[in-house]
């Protein structure tokens, strides 16, 4: 069983500047067509300071850690037992080219199903920009299959 006196525990935060380019590929890799995520003076005539990131994009900033999953090593988690159970975001403002954004994880909640054969670990993150405004938040749920 996984060690749910670990609820609450904050893992390190860091800092990645959103770059251009990046927010560019995502948005041709997920098939987005709207000029506003690849173009900057599409944005900036649609209002926006710069190239807007897509929604789903603050999933990949989150994977930008110093460490790949540290929940993983935290809870002593085999990552062949590991399955990404739920992913949910709510965005309080844009992400956009140039920003640094501040990416902080913390373990939220922790139980169990099935007697114990599958624990799950509800992981948030709260992603803030270079002026400590909340811009995003998401939940990622893992479940662990003993």
């Amino acid at each position: 069983m996984l060690d749910k006196t670990k609820i609450g525990h904050q893992f390190q935060p860091f800092t990645i500047e959103v770059e251009k380019g990046r927010l560019k590929f995502f948005a041709k890799a997920i098939g987005e067509t709207n000029p506003i995520y690849f173009d900057e003076q599409a944005a900036i005539k649609a209002g926006h300071k710069s190239i807007l990131a897509p929604p789903t994009f603050a999933f990949t900033i989150d994977l930008d850690g110093p460490e790949l999953l540290p929940v993983l090593k935290l809870l002593d988690m085999d990552i062949g037992k590991v399955l990404h159970g739920a992913q949910e975001f709510e965005y309080m403002a844009n992400i956009y080219a140039g920003d640094n954004i501040t990416v902080a994880v913390s373990i939220k909640d922790m139980f169990d199903k099935k007697g114990g054969a599958l624990e799950f670990v509800v992981l948030e993150t709260r992603f803030c920009n270079q002026d400590d405004a909340l811009v995003a938040t998401a939940l990622n749920t893992l479940v662990y299959r003993n």
